[in-house]
């Protein structure tokens, strides 16, 4: 288990409680003992917003519940939960060092609306900063056979950016990328909370992740018709705005830094919208000006040369951009307001941080090593140009110096300015394809025995960065 310190410079790096970036350490050992165990690893798909948060997107929303779609109806019983549950705590307690008593191992079986027998279950811990004495933090599980799977899952790497990742990392069965998207969009359409909103308008601005109008659509209607409820429109959610507004800090507040407002979140559905229904062309953004010898920053984790006092600061930035923000940033001692667009790395290995003031709306760059420090304001701004902070997964927190073989000492992942690679599997003959856009789509193609696939619809597996 890591230690006090760590979880702590991670809360004030990510301005958060400490208390949920600890709950986000052992969400990651958890889903890994799901994804270790033979009955769960291939039976239990994850999805949700956590999902998204630890398997897609890191600088996104922290999330809390572990939510889960169960291949075997047989499952959703007691007398096999709780020892397939006990088995998994006992693993995740001996890879991990975390207390996790059995005897508060809970579980409450359910008929959902649908009168399908559904569960909650919960499990209590103990982490590095959780109290000794009093209550005892929980983790609380969603467990359904009640849902249509419309593709395959895929077994993705779960973002752990703590010193205690294995070598080989973490791994769980999760919702493959598209069907995650139309999920969320089907549960804007069925509850229409402020989760379901924020999630929905944060994939569509992944522009290197998002997948066809046509697959996403024909995802949504499949889920929709499952759960025997129209497809969301516009108009249909424009009734629920004032109930949106009313919930939106207390449903998001705690799981953000700073929470932005609900405007530029509810204003983004007539676009979204009409993209899904009518294919309509994405408004196309420019990237940022390249200085000479520049090349885009897009990694998992910083590179080694960016001076550490700065990375708290790249951090809270990169929030910003992703949530449409503007920045207060201490530069020379002086604050300027900005939007910030694109982290770069010069010939000479420098660092330099592209953005425009929005007073002016000129392009200035910033060197990394000048910035004082960054605060999120309130203030929403609408991108000028492409927003390259959030393409391609987190920036790591910088790890404590009692962290040896932590994060800092692995590559670092500096894109070269070549195209990116999109990879789809056939969700028929399970052949993956080679693409230059995000398009799932299937020509007409040739089962790997040499026959020709029906397949027509390709699920998203990676995307493939050169150099």
């Amino acid at each position: 288990m890591i230690d006090k310190r760590e979880i702590l410079e991670a809360a004030s790096v990510l301005q958060l409680l400490p208390s949920v970036v600890e709950k986000d350490y052992v969400l990651g050992w958890v889903l890994a003992g799901i994804n270790a165990h033979e009955a769960t690893s291939e039976s239990w798909v994850f999805k949700g917003g956590t999902c998204l948060k630890k398997c897609y997107f890191e600088t996104y929303r922290f999330s809390e519940d572990l939510d889960f779609t169960l291949r075997d109806d047989s499952q959703v019983d007691e007398e096999f939960l709780r020892p397939v549950l006990v088995d998994i705590v006992a693993w995740v307690i001996e890879e991990s060092g975390l207390t996790i008593p059995v005897d508060q191992i809970a579980f409450d079986i359910y008929k959902n609306p649908r009168g399908q027998v559904s569960c909650q279950a919960m499990i209590a811990y103990r982490g590095p900063v959780s109290p000794t004495s009093g209550g005892w933090p929980k983790i609380k599980f969603d467990l359904t056979a009640d849902e249509r799977l419309v593709l395959p899952a895929v077994r993705r790497e779960i973002f752990h950016p703590y010193t205690d990742r294995p070598e080989q990392g973490l791994w769980v069965n999760c919702y493959a990328y598209e069907e995650a998207f139309g999920e969320k969009l089907r549960a804007l359409g069925e509850r229409t909370r402020p989760r379901d909103l924020y999630d929905v308008v944060n994939l569509y601005r992944h522009t290197d992740s998002r997948p066809s109008a046509s697959v996403l659509r024909g995802v949504l209607e499949q889920k929709c018709a499952y759960k025997a409820i129209p497809v969301p429109t516009v108009a249909a959610l424009a009734p629920h705005h004032d109930a949106l507004a009313g919930m939106w800090k207390d449903m998001l507040g705690h799981q953000l830094p700073v929470l932005p407002p609900l405007d530029g979140f509810w204003d983004m559905l007539p676009e979204i919208f009409n993209w899904i229904e009518h294919g309509t062309e994405i408004p196309e953004r420019t990237q940022i000006q390249l200085g000479v010898g520049e090349a885009t920053v897009r990694a998992r984790v910083l590179p080694m040369g960016v001076p550490v006092r700065a990375r708290s600061t790249l951090e809270t930035i990169r929030f910003a951009a992703a949530n449409h923000l503007c920045v207060d940033l201490t530069y020379d001692r002086k604050v300027r307001r900005i939007e910030a667009y694109s982290l770069r790395e010069t010939a000479e290995g420098n660092f330099v941080l592209h953005a425009v003031r929005s007073d002016s709306g000129e392009h200035r760059s910033y060197s990394v090593d000048r910035m004082q420090g960054a605060a999120v304001t309130s203030q929403a701004f609408a991108p000028r140009y492409l927003v390259e902070l959030t393409s391609t997964g987190p920036l790591t927190v910088a790890p404590s110096a009692a962290g040896s073989g932590s994060a800092s000492t692995r590559r670092s992942g500096i894109t070269k300015r070549q195209e990116p690679t999109y990879v789809y599997r056939c969700t028929s003959c399970q052949r993956t394809f080679d693409r230059t856009t995000m398009d799932g789509s299937m020509n007409p193609h040739k089962h790997h025995r040499g026959y020709p696939c029906p397949g027509r619809i390709g699920v998203y597996v990676r995307t493939r960065y050169p150099g």
